[in-house]
């Protein structure tokens, strides 16, 4: 029988971090699971918890964004990860980017140094029988476990394919041709720019739409998520597609009043000493000598040293519409919750605020006080809702966004509006955060 006041949390990685340390500090004894350093996923390399893999940024920051409100709304609700992520940020202009190796040791101590939490590196093969339990795997789940998961939620375990960007070395950038400089000016000079004219940039595209890629195996129905396709996949739809995405020229000045660029390939710090840089946008899925290849057509990456290169990786999510309710809790079995992306919500901090709510329902139950409710009014409410109430027949990953969130009846339109619905939402938040 499971132990009074105690929980199991099956997997580290962002959600299950948060919402072991959303009952730990609520007096909750929780023990967490994880299999790494014993085994790793295809796209994970150290046995520290809360490890980001495709990109460092947590994207933008701010009220006019609906990210920058979920953000808000759990650094309101004490989260774990977004303490981690302001105490490890680097400079990235209107967008919070973290140093990667910072912050996953700053979430693994706190962890580790809790009282309250147990954890045990072993691979989990199955869920427990009983007692409650938040599973957050993480989407790349895969044998007895994800077969186990399936079983007790019921057939529908979709996937889709994501991918990360590649990393080169700073020191191999050559800043003759690129430059400093934040789009629009945000946030001061945080990018590295390699500017394209013309000439460069159809050369560029003609050899990304020509490289070959890497075939994905026992995968037939190939899809990707639109929020972090392949670059190569992208620059397929069309020689402007780039222009209006990852390579837009807008917003960035040369430097001495030089020539507007035709186009422009920016670089974030993965690092706080700005030793390696990520190559935004460039998710892909080419082979390694390929990214060489074609990369290195970029002006200023002529010789650039690859720290890593993109890769792709499956990502499994659950048809969980019907099957979970808004508490992230499975209808057919109560104290069984779900966190992270395998719920159907999509980036690292809405997987982060999955198991934030997760955690904070668990631990209302164990200590027999009532769950606290998350309208639709809050970011962190509306994802839930998605994930359990959505009524189209193509249930699909989810980022944050304004459009699944109730609307205001407001005179006000764009920016203002938004600005509305994220004051609102922080209201409820504080209300919700002071009764916990």
């Amino acid at each position: 029988m499971a132990e009074q006041n105690r929980a199991v949390v099956i997997g580290a990685g962002l959600a299950g971090c948060e919402a072991a340390y959303q009952m730990a500090k609520r007096g909750v004894k929780v023990t967490l699971i994880e299999q790494k350093p014993v085994k790793l996923s295809p796209a994970h390399k150290s046995g520290l918890f809360a490890e980001i893999v495709c990109s460092n940024s947590l994207r933008a920051e701010g009220l006019y964004n609906a990210v920058g409100l979920l953000k808000e709304e759990m650094r309101a609700l004490d989260s774990l990860i977004m303490r981690a992520a302001d105490l490890s940020r680097v400079p990235a202009g209107g967008a919070l980017a973290v140093d990667r190796a910072r912050f996953a040791t700053r979430v693994t101590r706190e962890i580790i140094e809790n009282k309250n939490i147990e954890v045990r590196r072993e691979e989990a093969l199955y869920l427990p029988e009983d007692g409650v339990v938040i599973a957050a795997p993480g989407p790349m789940v895969e044998g007895l476990l994800a077969k186990d998961i399936e079983d007790t939620v019921g057939k529908g375990m979709l996937a889709f394919y994501d991918a990360a960007a590649p990393i080169v070395m700073g020191d191999s950038i050559d800043m003759t041709k690129a430059f400093f400089a934040s789009r629009y000016g945000k946030g001061g000079d945080d990018y590295i720019n390699c500017p394209m004219d013309e000439a460069e940039y159809r050369a560029f595209y003609d050899a990304l739409i020509t490289a070959e890629t890497v075939k994905p195996h026992g995968f037939e129905d190939f899809r990707v998520f639109e929020g972090c396709m392949p670059v190569e996949t992208m620059a397929s739809r069309g020689f402007q597609t780039l222009l209006f995405g990852p390579l837009k020229p807008v917003g960035i000045k040369a430097p001495n009043g030089g020539k507007p660029p035709f186009a422009v390939v920016q670089l974030r710090r993965e690092d706080s000493k700005g030793r390696m840089y990520n190559i935004v946008g460039f998710q892909t899925h080419l082979k390694y000598g390929e990214q060489q290849r074609v990369f290195r057509m970029i002006p200023g990456l002529e010789h650039a040293e690859f720290a890593r290169f993109g890769m792709m990786h499956r990502n499994a999510f659950l048809a969980s519409p019907g099957r979970l309710n808004v508490n992230y809790e499975l209808i057919t079995r109560p104290g069984l919750f779900f966190a992270g992306q395998i719920t159907g919500v999509e980036g690292y901090v809405e997987s982060a605020s999955s198991g934030l709510l997760a955690g904070i329902f668990a631990a209302s139950d164990l200590l027999g006080r009532p769950r606290p409710v998350f309208s639709r009014n809050t970011a962190c409410g509306a994802l839930a809702d998605y994930v359990a109430n959505y009524q189209g027949t193509d249930f699909q990953p989810m980022n944050i966004t304004f459009g699944i969130m109730n609307t205001l009846e407001s005179q006000t339109k764009g920016k203002e509006k938004k600005r509305e619905i994220s004051e609102r939402a922080l209201v409820e938040i504080r209300r919700i955060a002071a009764g916990l």
